[in-house]
C-alpha cells in the first residue's frame, strides 16, 4: 500500500512539474515570437517592461486577468466555458507521453522522465490531438457569431484531412520500431544507432506540414483570419478565456507535436554525451526548440493559404504520398 501511495505521488509531482512548465515555457515563446518577429521585420520587440521585455508576458497576463469578462447574448453558456477546456486541457495531455530522456535511478527509485509510459502512446497522442478541435467547434457554436462559426467550421475541415495524413505518415516509424510506445521508438533508434529520419524523410516533411496544420499556425491560420472574419472562433472571448486559445493552440501544442517528432524521427534524447548524465535532456530540448523556432520563423515568413487550397492539398496531394510510404516501408520491413 506504501508503494502505491509514493508512486502515486510521485506522478502527482511529475504531473504538477510538467505542467507548470508548460504554462510557463507555453507564455514566454510569446516574448520570443515577437522578439523573433522583431528582428525579421526590422524593429525591436517587447524591450520595455523588464530588461530585454522579459517582463511583457507577465504584464499581458495581467492586462487580460484585469479585463471585463463580456458573454453574448444567446451565447450557450455552458459551452461556452467548457470550449476553453477543451482546448487547453488536450495540448497539455500530449506532454504526458513524451519521454524527456532515458530512466535513471535516484537513490532506491528508479525513475522514469515521462508521466505515462504506455503501450498504446501514440494512438493516445492522436486522440488528444483530435479531442482539440472540440474546443475550436464548441467555441465558435456556443458564442451565438457567425464569424466565430465559420471559424471553427474551417478549422474543423482542416484538423480532419491532417489528422489522417498524419496518421499515415508516422505508420512507417511505427513498422520500423515495432511499438506504439514512444519510449520504445527511441529506444529503438539508441539501439540501431541510426534516426528513424535517414529512413523516413518523406514521412518527416508530412509529418511537419501536418504539424503546422495542427497547430493553426501560418500558413494554415485561415480559421482566424483577421481581415475576414475578426480572429475567427474565438472573437466573442475576453480576457484570460481569450487567452487560453492561442496558449494552447499556437505554443503549448506546438511544443508538445515538436517533442513527438523528436521522439518519431530524430532519436529522441540520443547525442553525443557532452554534458554527462544531463546530455539526453539538453539534446532533447535543443531538438525540440529547434523545431519550435521552425515554426515560429514560418509564421513570419509565408503567406496565408486559402481554405480550399488547404484541404485539397491534404485529400489530394499529401494523403497519396502518405500511403505510398507506408506500402513501400512495409515491403522492405517484410523482405529486407
Amino acid at each position: 500500500m506504501e508503494e502505491i501511495l509514493y508512486s502515486l505521488a510521485f506522478t502527482l509531482v511529475k504531473v504538477l512539474v510538467v505542467f507548470l512548465v508548460a504554462l510557463g515555457v507555453g507564455a514566454y515563446l510569446t516574448w520570443f515570437e515577437r522578439k523573433l518577429a522583431g528582428h525579421i521585420q526590422n524593429r525591436l520587440g517587447p524591450n520595455v517592461v523588464g530588461p530585454f521585455g522579459l517582463l511583457q508576458p507577465l504584464a499581458d497576463a495581467l492586462k487580460l486577468a484585469t479585463k471585463e469578462s463580456i458573454i453574448p447574448r444567446g451565447a450557450d453558456k455552458p459551452v461556452y466555458y467548457m470550449a476553453v477546456i477543451m482546448a487547453l486541457v488536450p495540448s497539455i495531455l500530449l506532454l504526458a507521453l513524451i519521454p524527456w530522456g532515458p530512466p535513471f535511478r535516484l537513490g532506491d527509485t528508479y525513475v522514469k522522465p515521462i508521466i505515462s509510459d504506455v503501450n498504446i502512446a501514440l494512438l493516445l497522442a492522436f486522440a488528444f490531438g483530435s479531442l482539440s478541435v472540440y474546443g475550436t467547434i464548441f467555441s465558435g457554436w456556443a458564442s451565438n457569431s457567425k464569424y466565430a462559426f465559420i471559424g471553427s467550421l474551417r478549422k474543423a475541415a482542416v484538423v480532419i484531412a491532417y489528422e489522417v495524413v498524419l496518421g499515415f505518415s508516422v505508420l512507417g516509424v511505427v513498422l520500423l520500431a515495432g511499438t506504439l510506445s514512444t519510449v520504445g521508438i527511441v529506444e529503438a533508434q539508441v539501439q540501431r544507432g541510426v534516426w528513424f529520419i535517414v529512413y523516413q524523410p518523406v514521412a518527416f516533411f508530412l509529418y511537419l506540414y501536418c504539424m503546422l496544420a495542427e497547430s493553426g499556425r501560418v500558413p494554415f491560420d485561415i480559421q482566424e483570419a483577421e481581415a475576414e472574419l475578426v480572429t475567427g472562433y474565438n472573437v466573442e472571448y475576453g480576457g484570460l478565456k481569450f487567452g487560453a486559445f492561442p496558449l494552447a493552440e499556437w505554443y503549448i501544442n506546438v511544443i508538445a507535436l515538436s517533442a513527438i517528432a523528436v521522439v518519431l524521427f530524430l532519436g529522441g534524447w540520443s547525442g553525443p554525451p557532452i554534458l554527462g548524465p544531463l546530455s539526453p535532456y539538453f539534446w532533447f530540448i535543443l531538438k525540440t526548440f529547434g523545431l519550435v523556432f521552425f515554426t515560429i520563423w514560418l509564421h513570419w515568413t509565408l503567406p496565408r493559404f486559402q481554405a480550399k487550397d488547404i484541404t485539397e492539398i491534404a485529400w489530394k496531394i499529401l494523403l497519396p504520398i502518405a500511403i505510398l510510404n507506408v506500402i513501400v516501408t512495409a515491403f522492405f520491413v517484410y523482405f529486407f
